[in-house]
């Protein structure tokens, strides 16, 4: 095995770790208010810490992986966001709970900011985009990984056992990254090391905006998912968590083929919006099952969760291919802020919206924002290769 592969794998596995805790604290909910007495809305606050401590941390984790290198700043964020889930083991009141993950969250930011400059620095721009797309597998593994233990952990041994879980996947990252992970060589020149700001046109902009506006409709199901098959479904937790892993890996294998084709289609951009006006048709079907009680909304939540997680890659890969080398860890950090904006207010938000209402009301409330997503991605962006990207695109 190549030692690009190699990182790669390393990569993912770090991605795993991270989006296990980051974006699989849902699976957590009952445990959470069985064990700390919360009500859905409270423990909906408490999930979101960690998307709230990547706020703070990614940008400035990016501007750290632009100096330092990607290496070093991968095993100290998972160390922290490890030692921070330890930490939350310990803890006897929700507002210590809730600190402990905002810190694992700003921990877990590194692996968001650097990765994706492996990838960059690795792999040619014809290659990118499949290899982008493994790399982003780690959030629906991850997921998949906390819907599938989490649930019967936290059954035989409540909060903690689901945490010790997470830590120890963080550490383990951690571990491997510092043996196995060499940053790439940072020589070069051309599009790959842009002398000026990116910035200067509207093309990353109007990427970032569709991208924040795109995880609205992938957290309100990942967040709600469990909870409405438990709740308006008559379903298990175990049984449901299961069933939602297996759409996790579906996400995964979505994604790859979701980066080929745009290695294959000559860009990112072009499938993207494709895929938001289909989620938003997806999210249209789940919201009209669901404020009328059939069985079809199963089949639409199942479906939302696999394709709502599939452009990520996408725009990952677009972000950093347009920024080139040297302003690719901001460009993400900036990608990422963004993203964990709407993500950390979108599970509060819908659960104030199920509360007072129905969880039909709050699907139907996320229509909008795929497609307004896909009005704002530009029209053309090439795969990066120096001859295919403009600034004045």
């Amino acid at each position: 095995m190549s030692r690009r592969w190699l990182i790669l794998i390393v990569g993912l596995f770090a991605m795993i770790a991270g989006c296990a805790y980051q974006y699989g604290l849902p699976y957590l909910i009952p445990a959470l208010r069985a064990d700390n007495g919360l009500s859905l809305r409270e423990a909906a606050i408490v999930i979101s810490c960690p998307v709230a401590g990547l706020l703070v941390a990614l940008t400035l984790w990016g501007i750290a992986a632009d100096r330092w290198g990607e290496r070093i700043i991968l095993c100290t964020g998972l160390s922290i966001a490890g030692l921070a889930l330890l930490a939350a083991t310990r803890t006897s009141g929700t507002a210590q709970l809730g600190a402990c993950f905002f810190v694992a969250g700003a921990g877990g930011a590194s692996i968001h900011a650097a990765s994706g400059r492996l990838i960059l620095g690795w792999f040619a721009a014809h290659e990118r985009g499949l290899a982008m797309g493994v790399r982003q597998t780690g959030q629906p593994l991850g997921v998949g990984l906390a819907a599938l233990t989490l649930p019967p952990l936290a059954e035989r041994a409540g909060l903690d056992g689901g945490l010790y879980l997470l830590a120890g996947c963080c550490l383990g990252a951690a571990l491997l990254v510092g043996l196995l992970v060499r940053d790439p060589e940072r020589a070069g020149t051309g599009q790959e090391h842009r002398a000026g700001s990116p910035y200067r046109t509207p093309v990353l902009w109007r990427i970032h905006a569709a991208s924040a506006l795109l995880v609205v409709p992938q957290f309100a199901v990942s967040a709600f998912a469990l909870v409405y098959l438990v709740d308006a479904r008559g379903w298990d937790a175990a049984t449901a968590g299961r069933v939602l892993a297996v759409t996790q890996v579906g996400g995964a294998v979505a994604r790859l083929a979701v980066g080929h084709w745009s290695d294959r289609a000559g860009s990112r951009v072009r499938p993207m919006r494709t895929l938001a006006l289909t989620i938003g048709l997806v999210m249209a079907v789940l919201a009209a099952g669901a404020l009328s009680g059939r069985g079809l909304a199963t089949v639409a939540l199942l479906a939302a969760a696999v394709i709502t997680v599939t452009t990520n890659g996408l725009a990952f890969t677009a972000v950093a291919e347009y920024a080139g080398r040297s302003w690719a860890g901001r460009a993400l950090g900036i990608q990422n802020t963004g993203q964990n904006l709407l993500a950390a207010a979108t599970p509060p938000a819908l659960g104030a919206l199920v509360t007072g209402a129905t969880y039909g009301t709050a699907f139907a409330a996320v229509v909008v924002f795929p497609l307004a997503a896909a009005a704002l991605i530009p029209a053309h962006l090439g795969t990066g290769h120096p001859d295919e990207v403009s600034p004045s695109d």
